[in-house]
């Protein structure tokens, strides 16, 4: 993972609505973030969860993988550590994901208008061509980024050689979202049969992001922080991800906050580790077992902050039978969550699915 952080003031790559705040100092530093309680989510090691606990070696395997059940009842989310994913390919990921956030806003949005990637900003909610739900003056996001389908990964050229086919990122990715998903099913006793499990995994319907959040530095927000309120710009309102699983990886700007018995903690950046968010998807599978962790992001007075997420989903039309909800379809609960995003401007923070009775 890069360590690189970027004190960008270059307004031109801002969309016009950011361009209004004041330029932040390159010099100043956020001591809202660095004094908040950092959030102590619980670590998984990844290849305790792949490999069968056979040899002395592993002995200590077993309770680490109960930890993953505490971890998805208890929080939704946690840092996974010996993933697996080559620390150079992380830090070319997010080296990409810099250089085109760089761009000058007319230039992304030329870029990404004719090809199955699309440009996005002020909202992370959009259709499944890219395009955004809801976007009201009074309720931006400080947010821009890059929707990219996993089955069009390949059009973005991380490196000017070709990669070997077992690095290429969507499928690291998605081996790790099925290993991820392998172990909690065992965790919850579920039937994991390659005809189970491959309809609650679709590598056609996931999708990578890159974020940007733009500083914000806002001359009323200082006031009020001077008189004992908080900076509270936001790049991301509360919400749940929609996904099975969703698999972070974070620069060192930090900004990621989840709740947990109504309290909101921040999960600090750490190098060479991914942060996965539990989703509604993995709620309903769970039968409510799992939660899907409710999260926000909050942007940084003087730095920008990117970050790369893949999202992983159920086949279009899998249905999904859950002693708690009525049978759906992954295509179903879009249909619904982009109805209510319509409706309301915002995705509620809950599943929106029929009860089972």
């Amino acid at each position: 993972m890069s360590t690189t952080t970027t004190n960008n003031n270059n307004l031109e790559s801002n969309p016009p609505p950011f361009r209004l705040r004041k330029t932040p100092s390159a010099d100043g530093d956020d001591l809202t973030e660095s004094t908040k309680q950092d959030c102590p989510i619980p670590v998984i090691d990844f290849q305790c969860l792949i490999r069968d606990n056979k040899e002395g070696d592993y002995k200590n395997c077993d309770d680490k993988k109960k930890k993953l059940g505490e971890a998805c009842r208890d929080w939704g989310v946690f840092r996974l550590v010996n993933h697996g994913v080559p620390p150079d390919l992380l830090n070319k990921v997010q080296d990409f994901a810099r250089e085109i956030s760089s761009l000058p806003f007319e230039t992304k949005q030329g870029l990404f208008t004719t090809t199955p990637l699309s440009y996005f900003w002020g909202t992370p909610a959009l259709t499944p061509s890219g395009a955004a739900l809801s976007r009201s003056p009074q309720n931006i996001n400080w947010v821009e980024g890059l929707n990219v389908p996993l089955t069009q990964l390949s059009q973005l050229q991380l490196q000017p050689q070709p990669q070997p086919h077992d690095q290429h990122p969507s499928l690291i990715s998605f081996r790790l979202a099925t290993a991820k998903f392998e172990a909690m099913s065992k965790e919850l006793n579920m039937d994991i049969t390659d005809e189970y499990s491959k309809p609650h995994l679709s590598e056609s319907t996931g999708f990578i992001r890159v974020y940007r959040y733009p500083p914000n530095s806002d001359e009323e927000e200082e006031e009020e922080e001077e008189e004992g309120g908080e900076h509270t710009a936001w790049g991301m309102d509360v919400h749940t991800d929609s996904s099975v699983l969703s698999i972070l990886n974070q620069d060192q700007v930090g900004g990621l906050e989840v709740l947990k018995d109504d309290q909101w903690f921040t999960v600090k950046p750490v190098s060479n580790t991914l942060v996965v968010n539990l989703g509604d998807m993995m709620q309903a599978i769970s039968n409510d077992e799992y939660k899907s962790v409710k999260h926000r992001v909050k942007v940084n007075r003087y730095k920008e902050r990117v970050s790369t997420c893949y999202f992983v989903f159920p086949g279009e039309g899998s249905v999904i039978k859950s002693s708690k909800y009525k049978p759906f379809t992954y295509r179903d609960f879009r249909a619904q969550v982009q109805q209510d995003v319509k409706a309301l401007g915002y995705k509620p923070t809950r599943l929106g699915l029929k009860v089972a009775t």
